[in-house]
């Protein structure tokens, strides 16, 4: 079977990108480099390599709890504008992973980094109710009236209802302007929108928590650690994806 053939069926590249990748001299078959597309191979016999990895080898799946800093994107790079990213912290993990959902620019916490494609995509859905918990310190003091407003379902953001939020003051020694929200949506600024529409304004956000699991308090910001498998017990329970444990 050709060679672009067998790269394109094992979902490495379409044809014309494997096709590139052999002229590049990426492709050796039984350690010996090849350069032609025509060039044929026995699949599961052959040893196909591209880039030194073996064809078909499935990638191990890995799983971190980051802390973001505040002041970097979350994304690995922002090719328009230059702004710094979190990958500026990633750079001694062993496979490219990518963060499950956002944290903004000026937010810190706690953030998913995977490259198990199956559980992001579950955990990001909507219909996943995924629970997040924040710690807002805010201009101010919220009152009861403002913490029912933030609960009820009732708050307009952006022409639509936000989702009822779980809201409390957190005791935070003599600041009583610390806030915590549990929320299940995952709108753009939306807990910075909540606050401000109940006369809260945010000046620091932070998530703590993400699907049960909190923030580590011995992971300093910009680190990161595989997350033990009780944590990812708890994320794959929630989504259904029938995985326990790290594979």
């Amino acid at each position: 079977m050709r060679l672009q053939k067998i790269m394109a069926e094992a979902g490495l590249a379409s044809r014309r990108g494997a096709e590139a990748l052999i002229l590049a001299g990426k492709v050796r078959v039984n350690g010996l480099r090849v350069a032609e597309p025509g060039a044929k191979a026995v699949p599961g016999v052959d040893e196909i390599t591209v880039n030194g990895k073996i064809l078909g080898e499935k990638e191990k799946t890995l799983h971190y709890m980051f802390h973001k800093p505040e002041g970097y994107l979350t994304a690995l790079k922002d090719e328009k504008l230059k702004r710094p990213t979190i990958s500026v912290f990633l750079k001694d993990i062993p496979v490219r992973v990518y963060p499950v959902g956002r944290l903004d620019k000026d937010v810190s916490g706690f953030l998913v980094l995977t490259n198990d494609g199956e559980l992001a995509a579950r955990l990001m859905h909507p219909r996943s109710l995924v629970p997040k918990v924040y710690r807002a310190r805010v201009a101010g003091v919220p009152d009861g009236r403002d913490l029912r407003l933030l609960s009820s379902g009732t708050l307009i953001i952006g022409g639509k209802n936000a989702a009822p939020a779980k809201a409390g003051i957190v005791p935070d020694g003599e600041d009583e302007g610390m806030v915590e929200l549990i929320l299940t949506e995952g709108r753009h600024g939306q807990v910075k929108k909540m606050l401000k529409a109940v006369g809260h304004p945010v000046i620091e956000l932070k998530r703590v928590a993400y699907c049960g699991v909190p923030l580590d308090p011995a992971l300093p910001r910009g680190a990161y650690r595989e997350l033990r498998a009780w944590e990812l017990e708890k994320l794959t329970d929630k989504v259904g994806t029938g995985r326990t444990g790290r594979t």
